[in-house]
């Protein structure tokens, strides 16, 4: 199977188990890799017949930018699920979420979360 990768894809959000992350806010990072047959395209080298990735990155910066959850695991979860519902070709997405500044004293580093799911009946 095929493989699209987008990288680096940044953007503000609310998300986060601190009360001060859901209103002040932070910035996440999301790369992901998506699985799909892009040999009609290889032929027709038409955008019609693979994946519009700006759509992607549109639907993942909309879901950084509007949810308020407590746990990034759940962030994440619902970008995998919510590009694997909306993307008709996409057969397996691969998803990893960074928090870059994550505010833990005395940590200088990033927390990242990756998580690859399937659509059902493949």
């Amino acid at each position: 199977m095929d493989c699209i990768h987008l990288t680096g894809i940044r953007c503000y959000g609310y998300t986060g188990y601190l009360p001060e992350e859901q209103v002040l806010g932070q910035w996440f990072e999301v790369d992901v890799r998506l699985w799909l047959d892009i040999s009609t395209a290889a032929k027709t080298d038409a955008i019609e017949d693979t994946l519009d990735y700006r759509s992607v990155i549109s639907l993942i910066q909309h879901l950084l930018k509007t949810s308020k959850f407590a746990l990034i695991e759940k962030l994440v979860t619902t970008i995998a699920d919510s590009i694997l519902q909306e993307c008709d070709r996409v057969t397996k997405v691969q998803v990893i979420l960074s928090k870059p500044a994550a505010p833990i004293p005395d940590f200088g580093g990033k927390i990242s979360i990756e998580l690859t799911k399937s659509k059902p009946n493949l």
